[in-house]
């Protein structure tokens, strides 16, 4: 039987959206698969050897306020200034507290498990990014370079 192979499209670079392609990809890897990331866009901010990634509640009605906000803070209010930190100390926070991995420990875990991370050359180029600013192991390319691999999955996520 082959290998079950996973492609994943990261797209998005928030510290809430980064988990998801971290967890799915090495959780797949430890079950058997073949699994490569394409970062694009916003997603290549998680390649970044130093990451800064934040969370804000702007845009994401789903998210759970503490004390309730949700219920009495008006959303407009989320936009001001230091809102965005504060989301974010509070998340990092929470998660050290319920003992969730960072998203350096689960990217280095993905890479130990041989998942293929594949930055977008293209957005790479658009936004004048630094291949040097990224983590080591990192390869390049299109989307030619994403179909070649995602022709031939069992699962592909977009995330």
């Amino acid at each position: 039987m082959d290998q079950k192979k996973l492609a994943i499209i990261a797209t998005k670079g928030s510290l809430d959206w980064a988990y998801p392609p971290f967890i799915l990809g090495s959780t797949a890897a430890a079950l058997g698969y073949e699994v490569q990331i394409f970062f694009t866009f916003y997603g290549l901010q998680l390649l970044r050897k130093n990451l800064a990634l934040e969370v804000t509640p702007l845009g994401n009605p789903g998210m759970p306020m503490p004390m309730a906000m949700d219920k009495w803070f008006p959303v407009l209010l989320t936009a001001l200034p230091g809102m965005q930190a504060m989301m974010t100390m509070m998340m990092k926070k929470k998660m050290a507290a319920k003992g969730v991995a960072s998203i350096e420990d689960l990217r280095t875990l993905c890479q130990e498990a041989e998942v293929k991370f594949i930055a977008c050359q293209m957005t790479v180029d658009l936004f004048d990014l630094d291949p040097a600013d990224f983590i080591d192991n990192v390869e390049y390319g299109g989307a030619a370079t994403f179909f070649e691999f995602a022709g031939e999955t069992d699962i592909c996520l977009y995330i």
